[in-house]
């Protein structure tokens, strides 16, 4: 044992001589375990917001929403097209929903939803939000839980009661230093006493708006028929759309008057009653088929007319995420190279110092070293060179992945795996490439190298 520590001692005095040719030597080990850390850490950070993502649309759920004006694709499709203009389509309506649940075996849950965009008005205090009309099913399929309160009864669906639950940031704008719960909140012309507080959710607003996915946490959920009932469902107006109307409903404290206006002959009002529609199945492999037979039950329904779009989010997400792996394979593949290079350059110049010191190696071995003491000792160089590089090059790393994150919010997520995997390939590119000097110095000559100048 005293004997390999007396060469790891030599090898490490023999890298310590020449300081700038070990850090120079090293570079390419350096920068290429820094390379690999930190594309990997970035690909798990793309991951985690693919994950996030499908978290936030749910699992395995089917996005049905109206096309408000369908008119130019029906033109496009030609003969059919014409004959579709002279169909009568109700748009998305609860009947869609009911018809959805009820005919396909393979879907868990529906859940419709109705958005309008208000006004939100407390002690003085004024601000736009999206008011949400929900049922039972939309908290499951979104998988979101209450931070406080807790969600609507089937009396409040039922009944369509003047209540909500509101998102966390409704909560700290208009509810800074109280419980909101018990408290109401106007929304438009009606007053909602709020029942629960959504737990925050994270969100990311670029990606997140190709997906249809709302900001939960800036929302405001009611019954759905609390919406129909106290404010507006377009099913009902549409007879009336050519006229301006003025609904009054209620009375007292909870008196609702919503103008519904449409000019004339405009085929791009809205008159579905239904904003979206959120379809959940039972099983991933299920998706495909079942938005196709939906596809052709709404159709029917319809009339013939293809006034909505399906969209499968956890598919698209799960496209993105495949695009993204490649990506971040050929990446994480050109980073390797470089450790590669490293391990040549550590050869190169192993190689040369082997030529510099012949003289000291033939005096070594007239002194009784052995060729594998010699191999010992030019491969304990080589990977003290190489281990030594790795560990700057993951301190670099770590560097590099919390500095692209803090300048360019992209998310990066260092793992540990990352870290041993850029190490161990480290320390294996010094042990092979150094395995090729350490043997030409050991077949050196002793008789050969004492007399080399």
């Amino acid at each position: 044992m005293e004997r390999y520590i007396q060469i790891l001692i030599i090898a490490f005095e023999a890298v310590m001589a020449n300081k700038f040719r070990s850090i120079l030597t090293a570079l390419g080990i350096i920068f290429g375990v820094a390379a690999v850390i930190t594309m990997m850490s970035i690909g798990n950070g793309a991951r985690q917001e693919i994950l996030d993502q499908i978290k936030m649309v749910g699992v395995n759920n089917i996005v049905i929403t109206p096309i408000i004006d369908y008119s130019a694709a029906e033109d496009s499709e030609g003969e059919a097209g014409k004959s579709a203009k002279n169909q009568f389509s109700p748009g998305l309506t609860l009947q869609d929903a009911e018809s959805i649940k009820e005919i396909i075996p393979t879907v868990n849950r529906v859940s419709p939803e109705v958005t309008y965009e208000t006004e939100i008005v407390k002690n003085g205090k004024k601000s736009s939000a999206s008011l949400n009309g929900i049922t039972a099913d939309f908290f499951s399929v979104y998988n979101l839980k209450m931070q406080e309160g807790s969600v609507f009864s089937a009396e409040h669906y039922r009944e369509g009661s003047s209540v909500c639950i509101i998102g966390p940031s409704i909560k700290a704008r208009f509810f800074p230093q109280e419980n909101p719960i018990g408290k109401t909140i106007k929304c438009g012309q009606i007053w909602l006493t709020v029942i629960g507080i959504l737990e925050t959710q994270k969100f990311n607003q670029s990606t997140s708006k190709d997906l249809g996915i709302s900001d939960y946490n800036e929302n405001i959920y009611a019954p759905l028929q609390t919406l129909l009932l106290r404010y507006q469902d377009r099913s009902i107006s549409l007879k009336s759309q050519a006229n301006t109307s003025v609904i009054v409903m209620g009375g007292g404290r909870n008196e609702a008057i919503v103008s519904a206006s449409s000019s004339g002959g405009n085929s791009t009002a809205n008159t579905n009653q239904l904003d979206k529609l959120i379809v959940q199945v039972d099983e991933s492999d299920q998706l495909d088929i079942t938005t196709s037979i939906i596809n052709k039950l709404l159709l029917r329904r319809h009339q013939g007319v293809q006034d909505f779009e399906l969209k499968v989010p956890e598919l698209l997400l799960k496209q993105e995420q495949r695009t993204k792996d490649i990506f971040n394979i050929v990446l994480g593949a050109i980073a390797s190279i470089s450790l590669i290079v490293g391990g040549i350059g550590i050869m190169n110049i192993m190689l040369a110092s082997v030529m510099e010191r012949i003289r000291e190696i033939g005096v070594r071995m007239a002194t009784g070293a052995r060729k594998k003491d010699i191999i010992l000792q030019f491969l304990s160089e080589a990977t003290i060179i190489s281990v030594s590089g790795g560990l700057i090059g993951i301190l670099l790393g770590v560097l590099l992945s919390k500095g692209i994150m803090q300048a360019t919010d992209i998310l990066t997520i260092i793992s540990w795996d990352s870290v041993l995997v850029s190490f161990g390939v480290s320390a294996t590119v010094g042990i092979l490439f150094g395995y090729m000097p350490a043997k030409k110095a050991s077949d050196q000559d002793p008789v050969t190298s004492l007399r080399h100048d």
